[in-house]
């Protein structure tokens, strides 16, 4: 696992679009698999910047998104499909029927069915990962077992009091959620994965400091990948203790 420890939280999204960047220029037709959230919308804007510039081009890629919320239709101001669409996908030249993101709505079953085959239609050349503050990646929370393939997860109170603020008031956020399992994620070829925030220190000891993988702290498993990369700024590798040499850019 490769460490990357950059000079502030910008820097790191630099860094993960380009990483992201490199995959397209090797492999035009390549597949991403996409989060949502506050740190993979500071990751975005680099993308769409790119694509503008004509530096990158996205008319052959697909992507597959990490999660959606149980409950909340395509057009939900919160759901994970819009998040997309207006973050990168309106923004870029990809095709929107190569673009995967779980429906939330209907019969949930079929949905989390569909989900998973369409993971397994082709592999993720690259995975964008976030943290939570509890260690989840994707919606994989802590918890006495993990999943291996696509299921309904339902969320930690710590998950819903973190995302209480994209909604009117806590009461509105969904307490289900269809998630990649962590095998999917862990199958990509390549996983980023970003952090920034102080309350994420916690988790982060877990995944950097030790060799212990535990399924109180999902993200830990990420240690295991031949090929993943964590990001994260100095401000939180110094809270965490973990000993770095600052980056030369």
């Amino acid at each position: 696992m490769k460490v990357i420890v950059t000079n502030s939280f910008d820097q790191t999204c630099e860094i993960a679009a380009e990483m992201i960047g490199d995959v397209i220029h090797r492999k035009p037709d390549a597949r991403l698999g996409l989060a949502t959230g506050s740190t993979a919308q500071g990751v975005y804007p680099y993308l769409v910047k790119a694509n503008r510039a004509g530096t990158l081009d996205f008319s052959r890629v697909s992507t597959i998104n990490l999660d959606e919320y149980v409950g909340l239709a395509p057009d939900h101001p919160q759901s994970y499909r819009r998040f997309m669409d207006e973050n990168l996908f309106d923004h870029i030249n990809i095709d929107r029927k190569n673009t995967i993101v779980a429906k939330g709505t209907g019969d949930i079953e079929a949905n989390v069915r569909a989900f998973r085959k369409a993971l397994l239609e082709r592999p993720i050349d690259v995975q964008l990962l976030g943290i939570g503050v509890d260690g989840h990646v994707g919606f994989n929370e802590p918890g006495k077992v993990l999943y291996d393939g696509a299921h309904v997860e339902e969320l930690d109170e710590s998950t819903i009091d973190a995302n209480a603020r994209f909604f009117e008031n806590r009461d509105e956020v969904p307490t289900r959620a269809i998630s990649m399992g962590m095998g999917d994620i862990l199958r990509a070829k390549k996983l980023l994965l970003l952090a920034t925030g102080e309350n994420k220190a916690d988790a982060l000891k877990g995944l950097l400091l030790n060799e212990e993988l535990d399924v109180q702290n999902p993200a830990t498993l990420v240690k295991t990948h031949p090929d993943a990369t964590v990001i994260i700024d100095r401000t939180l590798a110094d809270k965490v203790g973990y000993k770095y040499q600052p980056i030369k850019r």
